[in-house]
């Protein structure tokens, strides 16, 4: 009791003793067609462009890219490509979708789900360029990643560049995971030879899909990811990628759950429940409880006549879905009577989701997951050195400018903010106060800056140490300054004048002022 008590009164100093402005932000990922619009728009500046999208394609603000790029003036939105459940993410799974024209924006929007599910000369036929921004949930059988390795084929057929708007993987960079996808199993819920689980983004498995495509391709990376993040440690918003995919814990549970395809073995309750008839659901709970599967508990539940067993997912950092699935669907064949269906002429559905017939053959043999994971590590292992050579991003985020955020809300400069000689963090005079709620007052004869917030008035020179608030002199150790044409203040100084605290956190490149 004394030293619960102890550990609880040490928690409470961290908290009080922790900076109140880095308590309150948390840094987020910059997105690829964020950076897009901030520092790459000369891509596709005076273009048409033909935009590979669905509901998921939005901002950290949660706007759609549709209405932004609508919205521009500088180049045409001149088509849009909806993948599997439509673009508006709507659509049952495997159900067709129909091409129509958009009701507002009056550009086509066609369907890479219907009768085609590649480009076609004429659905390109009108378009520059090509931009492809969907949310991947990180196994090989989501299709969209498959459209987005169709659009490059295409692409690459009619002459057309493809950029690539980087977005997380949700499970992060970090699992690798399943048997790899043999080439006779080829099929839109695999199409090239990775395992289950991948580990890549979008960006990194084009620049993989490349390597056999040969596409003129561009990917837009993000800032300030890693490869050991999680989607929850982004900041971003999730949006539903599917019907079946309404959050996160589904996200997670969709290869935990949902490999047992034809075999009587299956998912529910939006992959978060998996089982099926003639399976004791406390035996099935405890063999899973008890195999060592991180991050994960077993609830024994039954539905109707099918007993199984319901995921709680502990610890999204260590919980491992493809390895998870592998064990409840091995388990649940030495649990239950459960046939593995066998393809011939036609290759059925389970081979295509395992990539290869050889998983259907230990189950039918009874090995024990441990030993299926033996079998398949070698290739899986092969497969995580091929891949080093696609990879974008590491262990420490790339951000390419600081970013400044007041009471939450990122700063946006028309100037980008830069550190100077002295060590200390200058940002556009005008954004900055206004974002602190200051009015601001220039005057070029005297090269003067006068703020004014709250009664307080602060007044500071450029090229000058010295300051003033209301009249009594304030030292900074470095001088405002004019460079491209913009006002440049220390933030520091600025914020502090203002009575605002600020934190610097150099690991994600981010200013944070309260």
């Amino acid at each position: 009791m004394k030293r619960a008590t102890a550990l609880l009164i040490l928690a409470i100093l961290l908290i009080s003793l922790a900076s109140p402005a880095a308590l309150a932000y948390i840094p987020k990922v910059k997105l690829g067609n964020e950076v897009l619009l901030t520092d790459h728009l000369d891509l596709i500046k005076g273009k048409r462009v033909g935009l590979i999208t669905n509901q998921t394609g939005v901002n950290n603000k949660g706007e759609s890219l549709i209405n932004i790029l609508a919205a521009e003036k500088s180049f045409q939105l001149a088509a849009l490509y909806g993948p599997e459940h439509g673009i508006d993410g709507v659509a049952k799974a495997g159900a067709y979708v129909q091409s129509y024209t958009h009701p507002t924006l009056g550009i086509p929007v066609y369907s890479l789900y219907g009768p085609t599910r590649m480009p076609t000369e004429s659905m390109l036929r009108d378009v520059d360029l090509l931009l492809f921004d969907i949310q991947d949930i990180g196994a090989r059988t989501y299709t969209y990643m498959s459209t987005l390795n169709y659009a490059m084929v295409a692409a690459q057929q009619y002459g057309k560049p493809i950029v690539v708007l980087d977005r997380p993987n949700p499970l992060g960079g970090e699992i690798v995971e399943g048997p790899v996808l043999e080439d006779p199993y080829k099929s839109f819920v695999g199409v090239d030879n990775l395992p289950m689980a991948h580990g890549m983004t979008a960006g990194e498995l084009a620049r993989f899909f490349n390597r056999n495509i040969g596409a003129d391709l561009r990917v837009i990376p993000m800032e300030s990811y890693t490869r050991k993040m999680r989607f929850q440690d982004t900041g971003l918003p999730f949006v539903q990628t599917s019907p079946n995919i309404p959050d996160l814990v589904s996200a997670f549970g969709y290869m935990a759950t949902g490999l047992g395809e034809g075999t009587g073995v299956y998912a529910a309750d939006k992959f978060k429940w998996i089982g099926g008839r003639g399976i004791n659901s406390q035996t099935y709970a405890d063999l899973l409880n008890q195999a060592g599967i991180r991050g994960v508990t077993y609830l024994p539940e039954a539905r109707g006549e099918a007993g199984g067993v319901r995921l709680r997912i502990d610890d999204y950092n260590t919980f491992n879905p493809a390895r998870s699935g592998i064990y409840a669907l091995a388990y649940a064949f030495s649990s239950g009577n459960f046939t593995v269906p066998k393809s011939g002429q036609t290759i059925v559905m389970f081979d295509k989701v395992m990539g290869t017939d050889k998983i259907g053959q230990y189950l039918e043999q009874r090995l024990t997951p441990q030993q299926i994971e033996a079998r398949y590590a070698p290739g899986l292992n092969q497969f995580k050195e091929e891949r080093k050579k696609y990879l974008i991003y590491g262990d420490e985020p790339f951000r390419k400018y600081v970013v400044v955020a007041v009471k939450g809300v990122e700063v946006s400069f028309d100037s980008p903010p830069f550190i100077n000689q002295d060590n200390r963090l200058m940002v556009p005079l005008r954004a900055i106060a206004e974002a602190l709620g200051a009015q601001v007052h220039w005057d070029p004869q005297a090269r003067s800056i006068t703020l004014f917030k709250d009664g307080t008035t602060t007044v500071l020179r450029i090229n000058s140490l010295e300051g003033t608030v209301n009249g009594q002199p304030r030292q900074m150790d470095t001088a405002p300054v004019i460079k491209n044409s913009r006002t440049m203040v220390p933030v520091r100084f600025v914020s502090e004048f203002l009575g605002s605290t600020v934190h610097w956190d150099p690991f994600f490149k981010l200013v944070t002022v309260n």
